[in-house]
């Protein structure tokens, strides 16, 4: 929509507010809302004003003023106000400069797009992502100088089959075999039904849903893919329709990597294609129906996989589920077929239209525009430089023998050690001013002081456990 269309969709709709939306840092979305009388054709140029120092990673509180300035193209009817409300997704802009914001992820995202076209290899990234994610029915946890806990509790989970329910009905998956029995042991398959029709009332196309292979309540929902930038909105959506229809049904959706001992993980794989002109270019007659292209594209995510997982898997709970040996693709490897490793080639379809590479390290605890920009730039690195991926895998990795498996590299163990290999390896993202060394350093600085050392300095109540009686 352009803005005059927006106007007459606010008015036609019944439209009281407008929601303006944008993302921080970390990846979470923040928002501010005016009367929709606050809204004319100038605001989608001269925006609104905001404190941008109290978001995660942006400005300090001497530099505090910045612009929100509303993306037409993304104006929404939001589903769950109780009074009609507009929402658009925002541009972030400096008041004085009227330049683009170099931490806002969106203008990452832009332009990364932008640097694509620039390098004439392709005019459009596609992004399809499967974002995993947990339904619970509680969730308490505590963190205080002297003690800790969390409890997650669900009418799916496989240790309430002995709980006095009244009556207990049973009918929960065991560990491990979610993947995917019909209902009852399936308890929520209407409640994934039912987010799926208020994302495709927003516009956003599904493809399937349903249950994952963890016990209590594990699921995916998959949406088509699309462009970057569309998909990185998208995936913003996506959060917040599955957050808001869980909780008004009294439940709660967790994207975090690893919230049960145990069992699966949820991961984020993420199907990756170039295309120009309206054509696919990662379709050929090479190894799995590629072509040299994607294999220079995976040669390329495999060369930088260890630092881009510190944006791809930013959280360090991603690394409870990047444990090599257990059922995450912490293998940096590529295969037809074979979910064992790291990028796989989809066989589902022959048409070049499908043909895709599909990388599976990625967790939804990331930040969407980031990572998504992230795996494009060591794509086109690969392709610029012929990056050659070796040889597949097509064995199953985790019966190989231990002198094969260690050739076989690994993705980073903990946030740190990937932050490391940023920190090492970044030259690759800063093509075309995509990523800068100022994003880069507030990322580390914001993860390390933030996330890393407060919990490298507490306890962990399993310790106790092992090391009280000492």
């Amino acid at each position: 929509m352009k803005p005059k269309e927006v106007l007459a969709f606010a008015k036609e709709n019944g439209a009281k507010m407008l929601d303006l939306r944008f993302i921080d840092l970390p990846g979470v979305w923040q928002h501010f809302s005016v009367p929709i009388n606050q809204l004319e054709e100038g605001n989608f140029e001269d925006g609104y004003g905001f404190d941008g120092s109290s978001i995660r990673g942006w400005q300090p509180i001497n530099a505090s003023d910045m612009l929100i300035i509303p993306d037409p193209a993304t104006a929404k009817m939001d589903p769950f106000c109780a009074e009609p409300t507009l929402s658009m997704i925002c541009d972030i802009a400096d008041p004085l400069t009227r330049e683009p914001y170099s931490r806002d992820p969106r203008n990452i995202a832009k332009k990364a797009e932008a640097y694509l076209k620039s390098t004439g290899i392709g005019d459009t990234a596609f992004m399809g992502p499967e974002a995993e994610f947990f339904i619970f029915d509680d969730i308490r946890y505590d963190s205080r100088s002297n003690g800790a806990f969390y409890e997650i509790d669900s009418v799916e989970g496989s240790w309430n089959t002995g709980r006095d329910e009244a009556p207990n009905l049973g009918y929960k998956p065991r560990p491990k075999e979610g993947y995917f029995p019909v209902p009852p042991m399936d308890k929520f398959q209407d409640l994934r039904t039912e987010m799926v029709l208020v994302l495709e009332k927003l516009g956003i196309e599904i493809e399937a849903q349903h249950h994952e292979v963890a016990t209590a309540g594990q699921a995916e929902i998959d949406m088509k893919f699309r462009s970057l930038v569309q998909m990185a909105d998208q995936l913003m959506w996506f959060k917040y329709v599955l957050k808001n229809v869980a909780y008004r049904h009294n439940h709660t959706v967790t994207f975090m990597p690893k919230p049960l001992y145990g069992d699966n993980g949820s991961g984020m794989h993420t199907h990756c294609s170039i295309w120009k002109g309206g054509k696919p270019l990662f379709a050929g007659d090479k190894y799995a129906g590629l072509s040299q292209m994607g294999l220079h594209a995976i040669g390329g995510i495999l060369k930088h996989c260890k630092a881009i997982c510190a944006i791809t898997n930013p959280t360090t709970n991603s690394y409870k589920r990047l444990v090599p040996g257990y059922e995450a693709p912490v293998n940096l490897a590529y295969s037809s077929r074979n979910r064992s490793a790291a990028i796989r080639i989809p066989m589902y379809s022959t048409s070049p239209k499908a043909k895709r590479i599909e990388f599976r390290t990625p967790d939804p605890s990331c930040n969407g525009y980031l990572a998504f920009s992230a795996i494009l730039m060591a794509v086109l690195d690969g392709i610029q430089n012929k990056i050659d991926p070796g040889d597949p895998l097509d064995k199953n990795i985790y019966d190989l023998p231990p002198e094969e498996l260690a050739k076989v590299p690994s993705a980073p163990g903990s946030l740190e050690e990937a932050l490391n290999y940023l920190k090492a390896d970044h030259e690759f993202l800063m093509k075309g001013d995509v990523f800068t060394q100022d994003v880069l350093d507030m990322w580390a600085e914001y993860k390390t002081a933030n996330e890393i050392d407060p919990v490298r300095l507490r306890p962990h109540p399993h310790e106790f456990f092992l090391y009280f009686d000492i």
